[in-house]
């Protein structure tokens, strides 16, 4: 069975959109493209190396192939040169129901992301990665099929823009597998999926006749 990993560049807000430059994705007014680019260092570097290390497929959604169709296929014999090579070699499955036409090598459509994704979890392979792919996130979320998130956390506010999680996501607990710092502030965190959310209750019990009129009173919309 395949893993579903979804690896997110994000602000403190929760802010994903544009983060490799002005261009990338100014939809809804977005005016901060580019953002991450201040904080990246060696130390960054190395960790999205190792979430790329292993070998993966990549998932990405209509927005994102354009943006790395655009961009990747070119860059062979640049200074990224090595991840050029490998995003071109590797499959990429596009989230697009419109008949996008997928000039990029090894280039898959996926008509229905959700029952497409599900299915290819059910197979063997490489891991499914995600990168950028706001939508789509949002498409696997709801579905419960991400099985593992890296979220590299920018110490930066952006205030608006597309975020990792909407108000579709299903709640679900993860558990946190890793976590470092970076010399710029990026912290860097490993979470798997953990099952069903188990909430508490730090209420006294019996509950105080504050407590009671405070309830009455939101029951009575005061």
């Amino acid at each position: 069975m395949r893993k579903v990993v979804t690896g997110a560049f994000i602000s403190m807000d929760g802010v994903m959109q544009a983060p490799g430059g002005p261009e990338e994705d100014p939809a809804g007014g977005f005016a901060l493209g580019g953002w991450v680019v201040p904080y990246i260092d060696e130390e960054f570097g190395e960790a999205v190396g190792e979430m790329t290390g292993p070998p993966f497929d990549l998932l990405l959604g209509r927005r994102t192939y354009d943006i790395f169709a655009a961009h990747w296929p070119h860059a062979e014999g640049g200074p990224d040169a090595e991840v050029a090579e490998m995003f071109n070699r590797v499959t990429k499955y596009v989230a697009t129901r419109s008949g996008l036409n997928l000039t990029w090598r090894g280039s898959v459509a996926m008509p229905d992301a959700a029952r497409d994704v599900a299915q290819l979890k059910q197979g063997e392979g490489p891991v499914l990665l995600t990168q950028g792919s706001s939508d789509l996130i949002q498409t696997l979320l709801a579905h419960d099929l991400i099985d593992e998130i890296i979220t590299f956390m920018f110490p930066v506010v952006l205030g608006q823009g597309k975020k990792l999680f909407g108000s579709g996501a299903r709640p679900g607990a993860f558990a946190l597998e890793k976590s470092v710092v970076t010399p710029a502030g990026v912290v860097i965190s490993t979470y798997r999926r953990a099952g069903e959310v188990m909430p508490g209750d730090y209420a006294m019990d019996p509950p105080t006749q504050a407590e009671l009129a405070r309830r009455e009173g939101l029951r009575r919309g005061r």
